[in-house]
């Protein structure tokens, strides 16, 4: 369709960027009536207490603007909280903001510290927001992706951080290297040395550090969360970003926060106070008050493990491949060994395929690269009621 006469037009600031996969798949789930195990957010509610914090600040009348940083109550919780896990000492006032969402934190992060021509190395296959986010600060993406490792058939069996790649695209010009542990889609998780190793690689060099770590507290089998917090080298050049969304179910209130030292922290919210100024009042205080009881996220990995495992049990059942999931709600898979005509599908199409004739949706792992990037790996979200789940492991399990 034209548009009206009277329309000006002008050049598109994203003119790649169309409707993501996610809101595709959701809506093709939808027309399908199918599971949707593909856009990542639960499907079972918060714990009540969470909600009754917020009615009472809604009832207090905590409904006026807060401070463009965020309440002190809920800043300095995190404060505490990021020392007691990792062992780094934020200054709630000076080092802390509140941000509309771990999104809000990243594209933020990034137009408060990349200009025109700045190259921004981020790890494919990577979350879809930071490729605009670097385009709409004028930055230029520098792209390595992960090693798949296959097996004995050909088929996706892990990802590993590609080292020298990551080496060879670091220099003078590298404004902003972007990591993201636990990784999204592919749930792999950094461990210690490999902090240790990234921060030689930035030693001698002005690059900064954006760290995604949403999924901090979904990491399973005993092991521990490595974040950037936890290594004084690499703290004192990035930016902590979380959310409380991921952490306590409640995806759609879009709440999360940005640590960095001051000196970052300062110009972050130069930015910060004109693209949201400040973030919902009564829900701060409710976070604000549900924080302060540390079981709610420390008991969180047994939680989704259970979850988790219960996903795995029911997908060895199938001819799909498991990927290892050490993190994150998701569960990667190799299809190209099913034995039906489909697995010869590109990834996209058997996703579709697998929504509209199996009522299963998953997230094709391609749409997670810029270029075409097809390794017959597909992601499902496990973030879902136990019924939820043996609901759609009957349906893949007659493949």
């Amino acid at each position: 369709m034209n548009p009206p006469a009277n329309t000006p037009v002008f050049p598109s600031r994203l003119p790649n960027v169309g409707t993501t996969v996610f809101t595709v798949m959701s809506a093709l789930a939808t027309e399908h009536h199918a599971i949707n195990l593909g856009q990542g957010f639960p499907d079972f509610p918060c714990d009540r207490k969470l909600i009754a914090s917020v009615n009472d600040a809604m009832l207090g009348d905590r409904n006026q603007y807060p401070p463009m940083i965020g309440i002190s109550e809920l800043r300095h919780g995190i404060a505490q909280k990021i020392k007691n896990l990792y062992g780094h000492e934020y200054d709630a006032d000076s080092e802390i903001t509140i941000t509309a969402g771990g999104t809000q934190g990243i594209l933020t992060s990034i137009l408060a510290c990349v200009g025109p021509g700045d190259e921004v190395i981020i790890i494919e296959p990577a979350y879809d927001s930071y490729r605009p986010s670097i385009e709409l600060a004028g930055g230029k993406i520098i792209a390595v992706s992960l090693e798949a490792r296959r097996n004995e058939r050909g088929q996706v069996a892990s990802y590993e951080i590609p080292w020298d790649q990551l080496a060879n695209a670091i220099h003078s010009k590298t404004r902003l290297i972007i990591i993201n542990t636990p990784h999204n889609p592919t749930g792999m998780v950094w461990q210690k040395a490999d902090l240790d190793r990234l921060a030689q690689l930035v030693k001698n060099s002005p690059a900064l550090i954006l760290s995604d770590e949403v999924y901090e507290h979904m990491v399973y089998d005993g092991a521990y969360h490595h974040s950037v917090a936890s290594h004084p080298e690499l703290a004192a050049r990035s930016f902590l970003i979380s959310s409380f969304g991921k952490t306590y179910h409640v995806t759609g209130w879009k709440v999360g926060y940005v640590a960095a030292p001051a000196a970052l922290t300062k110009e972050f919210r130069k930015v910060h106070q004109f693209n949201v100024f400040t973030v919902n009042t009564p829900m701060q205080y409710g976070l604000a008050n549900y924080l302060s009881d540390p079981s709610h996220y420390l008991n969180l990995p047994a939680f989704y493990q259970t979850k988790r495992d219960l996903f795995r049990i029911g997908l060895s059942k199938t001819q799909f491949a498991l990927l290892p999931t050490p993190g994150t709600y998701f569960q990667c898979v190799d299809y190209s060994a099913l034995n039906i005509p489909q697995a010869k599908l590109n990834e996209a199409e058997f996703c579709k395929w697998l929504t509209t004739t199996v009522g299963v949706a998953a997230i094709p792992v391609s749409a997670f690269y810029e270029k075409p990037t097809e390794s017959g790996v597909i992601r499902f979200c496990f973030a879902k009621q136990e019924q939820t789940l043996s609901t759609a492991l009957q349906r893949l399990q007659n493949l």
